[in-house]
Formats: structure tokens, sequence, C-alpha cells
């Protein structure tokens, strides 16, 4: 397939506006007269299309790059699958290309905006903190929007080629492309259920900020966090099956560099958590739950910032799990799964 449907993060374990102070733990009450109105997902909707636009004149850029690429054959794509040489009879798989890239550049600035709220940052900013949580939730919504051009557009390049009657193309798409498991071709078979997770996740996890008041601002606290984990399946979706960075070459190890802001941030975010609640104590508390989430909070500290050295290594080594470039003739050497 493409890239990643990443997924919106989309991902940030951010706080919002909304969400409860340091230390609430009721539900929001009425709106007092004077207060700020609560954010909606329709006034949200109405201030995200300037970052829509960016986002789908960044997305016809990508395409005519790709585009351009296959024509020259100098793509990864067509020494991948040598069939897409004929750049014009899949100009739409290109398309879904462009969405996925977009997607996961989309994901990864909203994983940067959720981190920076929600830990510490800088003490100058270009944009107020108020400005940088809208413009956090507007680019969420707007990766789900990208996440789910890239699945149809892959979903309808499958209807597109095959030769079967058209009620049996479109079911045959859209099993391979949106049910887990219903995708049986080489490594598809754990990329494409790895990016069907990430869409799944991304769209409750995007959207319960806006329900946060009927669900409790502690349980959105913790659910939201988990959107970190949609990210991580997103980036881990594009490395596994994004033909543009199937092979090694400075263009994977850059996804990977990406990472390193990600990682530093979010293990700044438990160093120096916001919440008092959430600080690690110099030794854990004499009950038995006490040290159970005293120990949690250590383990999690530690394995993101042996994340973090893992990434260092990858980057400064080049070997970043992507597979050998074949050689020139590969018409009986090269398996394309």
């Amino acid at each position: 397939m493409t890239n990643p449907p990443p997924a919106p993060e989309p991902a940030a374990a951010a706080e919002t506006p909304g969400s409860a102070a340091p230390g609430d733990r009721q539900v929001p009450g009425p709106r007092r007269p004077g207060e700020p109105r609560r954010p909606t997902l329709r006034s949200d909707l109405r201030a995200s299309w300037p970052d829509g636009l960016v986002a789908l004149a960044l997305t016809a850029a990508v395409f005519v790059l790709l585009y351009l690429r296959i024509r020259a054959k100098t793509s990864s794509t067509v020494t991948v699958m040598p069939f897409m040489a004929d750049a014009g009879g899949f100009w739409m798989y290109f398309l879904s290309q462009a969405f996925g890239w977009s997607a996961l550049l989309w994901a990864w600035g909203t994983v940067i905006l959720g981190l920076l709220l929600s830990g510490p940052r800088p003490s100058r900013l270009p944009l107020s903190g108020p400005r940088l949580e809208r413009l956090h939730r507007t680019t969420s919504l707007n990766t789900i929007a990208l996440i789910a051009a890239h699945a149809l557009l892959f979903a309808a390049e499958l209807v597109r080629h095959d030769t079967a009657a058209w009620n049996s193309a479109v079911a045959t798409a859209f099993v391979e492309a949106f049910v887990p498991g219903g995708y049986d071709s080489g490594t598809g078979q754990i990329a494409i259920p790895v990016g069907q997770a990430a869409l799944y996740l991304a769209i409750p996890l995007g959207l319960l900020f806006y329900v946060r008041h009927r669900i409790g601002p502690r349980t959105w606290r913790v659910l939201h966090r988990c959107v970190i984990v949609v990210y991580v399946l997103s980036v881990w979706h594009t490395l596994l099956y994004g033909t543009n960075v199937w092979y090694d070459g400075w263009f994977r190890t850059t996804v990977w560099l990406l990472q390193l802001p990600v990682a530093a941030l979010l293990l700044l975010r438990l160093l120096r958590p916001a919440r008092r609640s959430e600080k690690l104590p110099g030794r854990p508390g004499a009950s038995a739950g006490a040290r159970t989430g005293w120990v949690l909070r250590l383990g999690g500290r530690l394995a993101v910032a042996a994340v973090l050295v893992a990434l260092v290594a990858v980057v400064a080594s080049g070997r970043d799990g992507g597979r050998g470039v074949p050689p020139a003739d590969t018409s009986s050497t090269h398996n394309h799964d």
C-alpha cells in the first residue's frame, strides 16, 4: 500500500481546554455567565479549514512529486512493484500515498502540539496557549480526514483494478482495506491491520474531547493519553509498508529522525508532569497500591528513555530496518511481498 494511515493523533497526550485543573475530579458544571464558551466539534470544524487547505496543498505537492518520480523511474515504488511504471494507470494509488504522507505529518504535528501543551514548554512561543490548544484540535480533526482519504483511495484503487463484477469488486476491496485480516498478501498481512488499528483507534480517541464533560475529565485524560499508541501504530505501518521507505536510505532514516523530538518531549512530559499527582516521589509509599503506581511510573520513564536512546542509535548507525536494495535485474531473484 503506501504510507500509514496515520492516525491522528491525533495523537497527543495533551490537555486541551475544558479539562479539569490539577487535582479536579468533578465533571465540569454548566457554564456561568461571562465564562468562555466550551469548544464544540462544530466550532472546531469551522476553525479547521485554513489548516485543512494547507494539508490539501501539501498533499497535491506530494502527489506531483510521487507521480514525476514514478514517470522517471527513480522511485523505489517502481522497484517494489515494477508494474506501476505506468504511472497514469495507478494515479489513484499515488494519490492515496500522498494523503498517507500528509496524514503522517499532520499526526506528527498534532503529537508535538499535544506534548507541548501538556508538559513543560518554552516560555516564548509564536502562539498563545489557547491558540495552540485550538490548533492541536484542528490538526487532530484534519488528521482524521487525511487518514480516511488515504484508506478510501486505497480501497478505490483496489476496486478500479479488480476484473470481477462491480459489486463483488467493491465487497472485496472493502474487506481488504477495512477488515483486519482481510488483506492476505505478503507484508500487508501485518502492515494493513496495523494501519487499520491506528485508524479505528484514532477516530474515537480524537473525538472524545467533545464529550469529556459526559465521561468525566479524569476518564478523558486517561483515554486521551492512549492516542500516542495510535501514532506509534501509524509510524509502524509506514515503515512496514510504505513503498517510498521500503529500502535503506536517507528517506527512511528521516522518518526515524522525526521521532526523536516526539520521544524527547514525551520523556520531558513524564519527568516534569504538570499535575502533582503524576510526579514520581523519591521513594514508593507504604501501601501496595502506592508501590505499584510508583513502579509503573518509574518503568514508564525508563522505557521512554530507552526508546530515545534506541532512536539515536538507529539514526546514527543508519541501520533502520529497511530492506537491502535489490540488483537491477530482479526478474527472478527478488520477492516483492
